[in-house]
């Protein structure tokens, strides 16, 4: 991107601030910061705060040793105020508090970023500061991806799918090998093929584990007559693809076709629910109904999907009660699923971006039942 755009998406928050009546926001490392400047910077033992005032140029708190990685990304304007390790990073704080008139105002934070370290030194910096939490308002910044930003993440989709196809052809995911082994082979297709890292670590659970949705591999040895859910993703310049897949180790029960009938069903309608202008919960009612009327209702334990950007979870979510409109560039994943204590579990998820008269799934891999 080009610098152009990350001053106009700075001037877009500094807008929505205006509206919010907040003086300045404070933002941490991560998916937002990254998105306002392009820094991937990372959160350590020494604070880095990046700090927009509504008015006037932003101001990046940062260790002394990050200041010429961080110059080449942000705006020529932005102030630094960097700390060396013998000194401590108070003074800093107290340095850009003054500088930007911190105290006694209004102050934005990212609830799910900020740490209490940060916190309590802008409060000992800024006294009569007030923190209001970003979360209602901030996203509606990210949530509506462009061009590049949806082409970025078709290539993470592409990325993942090849990773996992590679460990299909070489014969990788088999019975007698574990759920460590394959989630290991995993990681490392996904890097072979272009990822720039973990979107999040792999799920490879089978068995009684996959009734789990969110388990985590095991040691032990996957079993002939056992369910296999695998959910990964790729990230691609900084966008991330999340995608999972039910196998079945040699033959299924009559019963394991069944619930993934019922699962492909919701997935399937789903997807053709996601339309401009339909509230989220739409889509997941629609995924939840398919479930019902299979007659596995009470399996089917977790939202229908979440937001999907820089973030592997963001707005929207889709679950009951979000009554948000949903429009076009809103990308986000549909994946129900049933999960039976005695059996194990099946799940099917999808990409998804809305257009302007529908939506279009980004992931492309089969959805039938693999059998291994």
């Amino acid at each position: 991107m080009s610098g152009h755009e990350y001053t106009s998406r700075i001037e877009s928050l500094q807008r929505l601030q205006a509206a919010n009546s907040i003086h300045c926001t404070a933002l941490m490392p991560g998916a937002n910061l990254l998105y306002l400047t392009g820094l991937p910077a990372h959160t350590s033992e020494r604070p880095t705060v990046a700090f927009v005032p509504t008015e006037g140029a932003m101001a990046v708190l940062l260790p002394e040793l990050e200041a010429p990685g961080a110059r080449t990304y942000l705006p020529d304007e932005t102030r630094l105020f960097t700390y060396r390790d013998e000194e401590g990073h108070e003074g800093a704080f107290q340095q850009v508090a003054d500088a930007l008139e911190l105290g006694g105002k209004a102050l934005g934070i990212e609830y799910l970023a900020m740490r209490a370290l940060e916190m309590r030194r802008i409060e000992q910096a800024a006294p009569g500061c007030r923190f209001l939490a970003v979360e209602p308002w901030l996203p509606q910044l990210r949530m509506h991806k462009d061009d590049t930003e949806i082409a970025h993440m078709r290539e993470a989709v592409a990325i993942a799918e090849r990773a996992i196809q590679s460990l299909l052809d070489e014969g990788a995911i088999r019975a007698g090998r574990t759920e460590l082994q394959v989630a290991a082979d995993l990681k490392i297709a996904l890097l072979r093929e272009g990822s720039e890292g973990d979107a999040f670590s792999p799920i490879v659970v089978a068995g009684t584990n996959s009734a789990s949705p969110h388990a985590s591999p095991s040691g032990r040895s996957m079993e002939d007559g056992e369910l296999l859910i695998i959910d990964w993703g790729a990230v691609y310049r900084g966008y991330r693809s999340d995608i999972t897949r039910t196998f079945v180790l040699g033959a299924p029960t009559s019963e394991m076709k069944r619930i993934h009938d019922a699962v492909l069903a919701a997935n399937q309608v789903g997807r053709l629910k996601a339309s401009p202008g339909l509230p989220a919960q739409e889509v997941d009612r629609a995924a939840r109904r398919a479930i019902t009327l299979a007659g596995y209702g009470e399996y089917f334990i977790h939202r229908t999907g979440h937001g999907l950007g820089l973030e592997t979870h963001e707005p929207p979510y889709i679950v009951e009660g979000n009554q948000e409109l949903l429009s076009p560039g809103m990308t986000f994943t549909v994946e129900p699923g049933i999960y039976l204590p005695e059996l194990g579990g099946v799940r099917i998820e999808d990409d998804v971006v809305v257009t302007e008269d529908g939506s279009q799934t980004l992931t492309s891999l089969p959805r039938d039942l693999i059998h291994l």
